[in-house]
C-alpha cells in the first residue's frame, strides 16, 4: 500500500465525488477511480458505493476515513518534527498569501511578524487557495490566509475577514447608476476568471446566477484577472469582485469599468487563517499560533 492511495481515498472520501475530488488533486477522475479500485483490491474490502450519480462509504470505508487520516498526518508532520528537533532557535515560517489579500489583513499580518520575532522569522509566499492548503496540510507553510469555504479535518480555520462583492460593470453602459439589479446584467456574459486562480465560493456564486437568470458565459483561461478585467472594460461581460476601494482588486480595474452593489443579491468573500491542528496545538507553531490568534481575534469586515 501506498501513502498517494491513501491520499486519493481521503480526497474522495471528503468530497463524495471523485470528478471533483479529482479537480483537487490536480489529476483525472479516471485514473483516480482506478487508485482506489486498486486500494479496495489490496484490502480486500469495498471503501465505496457507487452509482451514476451517487457516491457513499461504506462501512469499511467510514472505518477507514480517520485511519488514513491519522497516517497521512503523521507522515506530513516528519518535515516540522524534524526541523524543531534539528533546527536553530528562531527559525523562518512561511505564510500563504492569496491573491487580492486586503491591506488590513497584511497589516495585521505584520504586526504578527512583529509580536514574533524573537523566535520567528514570518515570510509571505504566494499562491491559490487550493495550493496554499496543500501546503499547510504537507508542512510547506505554517500559516494560510486563505478564501472560504476550506474543509480540511486535519486544518483549524479562524475567520478574519468578510468583503462584501459588487457587480463589475462597462461604466459607459451604468452612467449615473449607484447601484444595479441582477436584471440589468442579463444582456451582458458573466466574465469568469480562470478556474485555476479562483476561490472555491465562485463555482457556487455561478450556480447562483445561473438559476437567477444570468445564462450567458465567457470562460477565460491562461490570463489571470487581468483578462476579466479587459472584457468588461470592452464592453462585452460583467464580474464579480470587491466593493472597498481599499481592496487589492482594485489594482487590476481599468478605464470604463465601474463596481456598483446589487440591489436583490448579496455575495461575500470569506477568508480565512488555516494551520494543521497538530502543529498549533502542542506542536512547533504553538506560540506562533496563539499569538496569531490574538491579533486575527476580531474578523474584519469591508
Amino acid at each position: 500500500m501506498e501513502l498517494l492511495h491513501l491520499r486519493y481515498f481521503v480526497a474522495v472520501a471528503e468530497e463524495l465525488n471523485f470528478s471533483a475530488a479529482a479537480r483537487k488533486l490536480h489529476m483525472a477522475a479516471s485514473p483516480l477511480s482506478q487508485r482506489v479500485k486498486d486500494l479496495e483490491h489490496e484490502l480486500g474490502r469495498r471503501l465505496f458505493d457507487r452509482s451514476t450519480h451517487h457516491v457513499a462509504l461504506t462501512d469499511a470505508g467510514a472505518a477507514l476515513l480517520p485511519i488514513a487520516r491519522d497516517v497521512l498526518d503523521r507522515v506530513g508532520s516528519i518535515r516540522w518534527r524534524l526541523d524543531q528537533a534539528t533546527g536553530p532557535d528562531r527559525v523562518t515560517v512561511l505564510v500563504g498569501m492569496p491573491a487580492g489579500v486586503h491591506p488590513a489583513l497584511r497589516e495585521r499580518l505584520t504586526a504578527l511578524a512583529e509580536r514574533v520575532a524573537g523566535r520567528f522569522e514570518v515570510k509571505r509566499w504566494p499562491g491559490t487557495t487550493s495550493d496554499l492548503v496543500a501546503a499547510v496540510k504537507d508542512g510547506r507553510l505554517a500559516l494560510a490566509l486563505a478564501r472560504l469555504p476550506v474543509q480540511e479535518a486535519s486544518l483549524d480555520v479562524l475567520h478574519v475577514m468578510t468583503e462584501r462583492l459588487g457587480a463589475v460593470v462597462p461604466a459607459d453602459q451604468f452612467a449615473g447608476r449607484d447601484s444595479v439589479k441582477l436584471a440589468d446584467l442579463t444582456e451582458l456574459a458573466y466574465a469568469k476568471s480562470p478556474e485555476e486562480i479562483m476561490p472555491a465560493y465562485f463555482d457556487q456564486l455561478d450556480r447562483q446566477l445561473h438559476e437567477l437568470g444570468i445564462k450567458k458565459r465567457i470562460q477565460l483561461s491562461n490570463t489571470g484577472y487581468q483578462g476579466t478585467s479587459e472584457i468588461v472594460s470592452s464592453g462585452l461581460g460583467f464580474s464579480v469582485s470587491m466593493l472597498d476601494e481599499d481592496s487589492a482588486m482594485s489594482g487590476y480595474r481599468l478605464d470604463n469599468m465601474a463596481v456598483l452593489p446589487f440591489e436583490d443579491f448579496r455575495a461575500q468573500l470569506d477568508t480565512g487563517l488555516l494551520w494543521r491542528h497538530d502543529r498549533g496545538s502542542g506542536g512547533d507553531l504553538d506560540d506562533l499560533v496563539d499569538t496569531a490568534k490574538e491579533i486575527f481575534a476580531e474578523p474584519i469586515v469591508k
